[in-house]
This record gives C-alpha cells, sequence and structure tokens, in this order.
C-alpha cells in the first residue's frame, strides 16, 4: 500500500488545517478565474468547507446568512500561484556542498516548513519540489497532512534519477544504472508517496534504461520531468515520453538546434493523443541578477528570513554578500542575452510553459522569486498577461492531473484563491504584494497583514 496515500486525501479533504474554514463571500473584485473567461468584475465568491461553492456578481448573486463577507474591492482576484520548479530543501545560500552538509539534519523541522510558509503568504497555494531526500520529502508531507504546519499544496519528486552520483549527493540524488535499477527505483518514489519523477543528464543514461524509468512512472500514474541543459537531452526525451522539461539551459549557445526544434513540433503535434508538452523556462534569476550585483542590499529582505534560525540567516547573508563574486552565475551576463530568442523559438514550438524558478537556488528565495518570473514573462519576453496568469494557476494543474480540483476560480474547486490590489493585467509586478491569501478556504493574509495567529496555531491541536 501506498504510504501516503491516506494522507494525501486527508490533506486533499482538509488542506492538513488546524481548525475547519469557516463559510466566507468574496466580495467586490475583479475576478480573473484562470479560464479563458473574461474577468468578471464586481464578483462574488461564496466558500463553503474550503470548497467553492458558486460565483456571481453582486447584482446577480445574493451573500447567504451566515457567511463572512471579506471585501475584494479594488483588487484583482485570482486562483492561487503555483510554483512549478522549487527547491524547498535550499534558501538561497550560494555553497551547496556547505549546505548539504551543515543543513541535512535541519530539512524538515527547519528549512522546508520555513520554504513552504514563505511560498504560501506570498501566494503561492501550490508546489512542485523537484529534487530532495526521499525521507525528508516524506516527512514534510506528513507534517502537512497532520496539520503540524502552514504550505502549500505539496507535489514532490524526491531524489533526482541519474546516471552516476557524486557522494556528497547521494542524499538526494539516485544512481540508476540498470533496467531493473530504474524500475526498482520508481517504485520506490512512488509507495513513498512522491507523484513525479525527475531525470537529470538521461541522455547519459543507456537509453532502455531511460526508458524504464518513463514507462515505469506512467504505468503508475506519476509525472516525470527532466532537465534540458542539453540539447541531447531534449532529444532523448522526446522519445522517451518526458512530460515536462524544466529550463532554458545551453549555457551560452544563441538558440536550439534546428533539428531539436523540429522534434519538439512533431511532439506538440501530437498532443491531443500524448498529451500537452510542458516547458517550464525558469529564467528570471537571469535578469534579477545584474540588479543583485548593483545593488545588494536588495538580498536583505526580511520575507526570506521567516522561519528561519538566527545562525541560518546569518550563513545565508554571507555566503550572497558579493552576488559579483559566486561562481555559480559568472556566466550569467553572456546566457542572459540568449533567453529571449530561446523562449520565442519554444513558443513556435507549441510547447505549454509554466511558471516556475528554481527557487532555493543561490540569490532566488521562496518569497520573491515566483513574482519576478511572472513580471519578466510579460515585461521582458513578451508574454500575454492572461497567458502569464494561466501559465501559473490553471495549466500547472492540467499538468500534474488536478485540474478537476485546483487551477481556476470555479464551483467545485478548492478555494485556494489571492487577491492583488490593482490591475495585474496592466501592471504584472503587483503581483509581489499579495494582499489577500486564502488556501483550502482559510484566510492567511488579508489587507497585507499575516494572520500570525492562525501560522501559530499549527502543530498545536
Amino acid at each position: 500500500m501506498r504510504l501516503l496515500t491516506a494522507l494525501t486525501l486527508l490533506t486533499g479533504l482538509l488542506g492538513g488545517m488546524p481548525s475547519q474554514a469557516e463559510n466566507i463571500a468574496l466580495v467586490g473584485g475583479r475576478l480573473i478565474d484562470g479560464t479563458a473567461e473574461r474577468p468578471l468584475h464586481n464578483s462574488v465568491i461564496l466558500v463553503k468547507d474550503g470548497i467553492i461553492e458558486k460565483v456571481g456578481t453582486v447584482d446577480s448573486l445574493t451573500v447567504p446568512a451566515g457567511y463572512r463577507i471579506v471585501s475584494t474591492e479594488g483588487h484583482d482576484v485570482l486562483p492561487g500561484l503555483w510554483e512549478s520548479h522549487a527547491h524547498i530543501m535550499l534558501t538561497g545560500h550560494a555553497n551547496y556542498t556547505h549546505w548539504q552538509k551543515a543543513y541535512r539534519d535541519r530539512q524538515v523541522d527547519e528549512i522546508m516548513p520555513a520554504s513552504l510558509v514563505q511560498l504560501l503568504l506570498a501566494g503561492i497555494t501550490s508546489v512542485r519540489d523537484l529534487g530532495a531526500p526521499l525521507e525528508d520529502s516524506v516527512a514534510v508531507k506528513q507534517k502537512l497532512a497532520n496539520g503540524e504546519i502552514p504550505g502549500p499544496t505539496l507535489y514532490t519528486s524526491g531524489p533526482f534519477l541519474q546516471a552516476e552520483v557524486q557522494d556528497w549527493q547521494k542524499h538526494y540524488r539516485w544512481e540508476v544504472t540498470t533496467e531493473s535499477e530504474a524500475k526498482a527505483a520508481v517504485n520506490r518514489l512512488h509507495d513513498a508517496g512522491m507523484e513525479i519523477v525527475k531525470l537529470i543528464d538521461h541522455d547519459d543514461m543507456p537509453r532502455p534504461v531511460a526508458q524504464a524509468i518513463v514507462d515505469e512512472a506512467h504505468r503508475l500514474n506519476m509525472k516525470v520531468v527532466a532537465h534540458a541543459h542539453k540539447p541531447d537531452e531534449i532529444r532523448v526525451g522526446v522519445e522517451i515520453g518526458i512530460d515536462n522539461f524544466e529550463h532554458t539551459g545551453l549555457t551560452t549557445a544563441p538558440g536550439y538546434p534546428q533539428d531539436v526544434l523540429d522534434t519538439l513540433v512533431e511532439r506538440t503535434a501530437t498532443g491531443i493523443f500524448d498529451g500537452l508538452l510542458f516547458w517550464t523556462p525558469t529564467m528570471e534569476g537571469l535578469f534579477t541578477y545584474p540588479d543583485l550585483v548593483a545593488n545588494p542590499e536588495e538580498l536583505d529582505d526580511a520575507c526570506w528570513k521567516r522561519g528561519l534560525k538566527d545562525d541560518t540567516i546569518a550563513d545565508i547573508k554571507q555566503s550572497i554578500a558579493k552576488p559579483g563574486h559566486l561562481n555559480y552565475m559568472q556566466l550569467t551576463p553572456l546566457r542572459t542575452p540568449t533567453i529571449k530568442n530561446k523562449i520565442n523559438q519554444l513558443k513556435q514550438t507549441g510547447v505549454m510553459m509554466l511558471v516556475g524558478t528554481d527557487s532555493g537556488i543561490p540569490m532566488k528565495f521562496h518569497c520573491q522569486s515566483t513574482w519576478q518570473e511572472m513580471a519578466v514573462w510579460v515585461h521582458d519576453m513578451g508574454f500575454d498577461a492572461m497567458d502569464t496568469l494561466r501559465a501559473a494557476t490553471y495549466w500547472p494543474a492540467v499538468m500534474m492531473g488536478v485540474q478537476d480540483r485546483y487551477g481556476s476560480v470555479t464551483p467545485g474547486k478548492v478555494a485556494d484563491i489571492i487577491a492583488v490590489r490593482g490591475n495585474v493585467l496592466k501592471y504584472m509586478n503587483l503581483v509581489r504584494d499579495v494582499d489577500m491569501v486564502m488556501k483550502d478556504g482559510v484566510i492567511f493574509k488579508h489587507n497585507g497583514v499575516v494572520d500570525e495567529a492562525l501560522l501559530s496555531d499549527f502543530g498545536k491541536h
């Protein structure tokens, strides 16, 4: 029996909340519901027992007795955001080897809970965590299900699967070299409650091994994501049936090789039969880096310190004190000019792109990265604002196969809803200041103020 099946069901029904959600009416805002519908002005959203009951307007839908009215006037009301590529075991520290050694025993009790609450208060109500020790992923999912910690709905991959792993990485990356090892690894992840399998350097694996991973994952109804740093990772990934590619990659190359683009077009052309091909480009860090080099004080934001111990905060701060010196980022000035062409190429292939950021890696904090990615999409990459919002709400739910419960503000869906003051279709960077956060029908943040008492109730019942 799958270890987390019961816990997952409990989380879906109760959201891991310390108390039952009250009945709430969100009244007056402009609703952008995540579907292809046009925005609905003067909206009324009735939330009962954590589920969206009815949606209408102030002229068409009367608020029943017993509902607490929460005004959303002057706000754009949206589905809760998805962060499609996070690393909750990381919090922006610049030295991976040091971090993995020093904080391995602090993941479940400090680092991961801090990452999750930071994401939630930033308006992220669902997150895909792509890479962590299996036992830690299981433990933190249990904490969420038990109502011990607050956080988004969490979809996890557990360890990376790859051909060769360095010793210091082996607690969160698994080496897979044979077909039997491939099937065993996928089954172990599935039985532990993981919903995703993550591949990296799968072009270095014997083809039958990589194929066995994907086939076994799909047999078990798991999604498979894979790095797309190298052309062969894409070529092989398409051939073996990857569901979602991650990153833009290709270092300083000006664009994707034509045969790779042709391969992607061939794959997306069969999407009606084989399912959509998704892509998470994770590019905002390339655009924010020059500002951080020029203004390192921007890194000293209180939002990423929430939930972390003083010594952890001090360690992170010292590691990123000189952004211009970080080895990790030295290629960034050369990579950035290539990104727009690569994104335009991907657009032309028909892949369905998702908002994700790689949050947790050096200088990329969970409380900031998602809104920055969305702003880059619109203001630097020329994406339509509505398409960008749907890439952070509706389409991630489709990718994970949970669009019947998440991804839009429509009747019958889980009440994961945020509100932002102003017009996000005109000014996407307004998403940096989410005014209201509702998760599973419970309001964690209202008028920009966090309900600290609610947060402190977790783990006390």
